[in-house]
This record gives C-alpha cells, sequence and structure tokens, in this order.
C-alpha cells in the first residue's frame, strides 16, 4: 500500500475531504466546535484568527501541491480550505462593538450564524467569491475563495451581533 503525501494528508484534513457526502460541509462543521475550543481555551477571536491565518498558509503550501500531483484544480478532497474559511468566520463571532475590539464574549448563536453564512458563500459564490474561484490557480486559487467566504460571513455575523445582539 502506497503512503499519502503529506501534502495530501494535511490538504485533506487528515482524509476528511475524502468523505463520501458533502465534505467540505462536514470539515465545516467539525472546524466550529474546534473553534469554540480555540476560543475558549487559546486566546478568543485573536486565537481562532490567528488558527485561521496559520491555516490559510499551510493550505496554501499543501494545497499547492496536492494539485500538483493530481492535476486537478481544487479538487473536491482538499477541505483544508474550509478550516480555514470557517475559522476565519468563527473569529467575527466573538467581536463587539465598543471599539470594535475583541469581546471574547462567546456567543453560541453568533457562531452557528457563522457556519450557515460561511457555506451559504462558499457554495453561492458571489462575487468576489466567484471571481476568485474562477481566476486564481494552484493553492492560492484553492484557499482564497474560501478565505473571501469566511470574510464576507464574519463581516455579516460580527453585523448581526452588533444590530441583533446576538
Amino acid at each position: 500500500m502506497k503512503m499519502p503525501r503529506a501534502s495530501t494528508v494535511v490538504a485533506t484534513v487528515f482524509g476528511i475531504g475524502y468523505f463520501e457526502y458533502a465534505p467540505g460541509t462536514v470539515m465545516s462543521a467539525i472546524a466550529l466546535p474546534l473553534a469554540i475550543l480555540i476560543a475558549l481555551f487559546g486566546g478568543g477571536a485573536m486565537g481562532i484568527l490567528s488558527s485561521a491565518i496559520i491555516v490559510l498558509v499551510i493550505g496554501i503550501l499543501a494545497s499547492a501541491d496536492h494539485v500538483r500531483e493530481t492535476g486537478r484544480q481544487d479538487p473536491s478532497e482538499v477541505v483544508i480550505d474550509e478550516l480555514a474559511g470557517q475559522w476565519l468566520a468563527s473569529s467575527f463571532a466573538m467581536l463587539s462593538f465598543g471599539g470594535l475590539l475583541p469581546a471574547d464574549r462567546l456567543s453560541l448563536p453568533a457562531f452557528a450564524l457563522s457556519f450557515v453564512l460561511f457555506r451559504l458563500f462558499d457554495i453561492w459564490k458571489p462575487w468576489p467569491v466567484g471571481w476568485a474561484d474562477k481566476n486564481l490557480k494552484g493553492g492560492i486559487g484553492v484557499m482564497t475563495d474560501d478565505a473571501i467566504a469566511g470574510l464576507m460571513a464574519g463581516v455579516l455575523v460580527a453585523l448581526a451581533r452588533y444590530f441583533f445582539s446576538i
């Protein structure tokens, strides 16, 4: 049996990307409680944001190698992009607007909204998500559309926290 490449293990997040049905949604669903754990034990909103940025950089490298190896742009088994995007969206779930600084107040409705909005934008691909998906290639292309979707979802979550006190 051939051992998988390290980049494949990372890009598929230890094989989660090989789930038969909706691997991206499965990864986002797994990412959400991990984000909450990071928030509780790893530095709140900034801990989640820092983790997302680290995963984004690692994802660019791992995805680039996996894309080169498979010859396919944005293979469906690559789900590290969903991990990074969901964490970006989730980092906004703890923001407060008393000076736009992290409040580190856990809001489960805000985390749930970050999941719904991120999945919506990742699947629907409104501009600029769709533009990035079509025009960027390699590891940057794999990761950027999900990062943009996560940021868009995050901004809406932050606005919902501000206007509706969720």
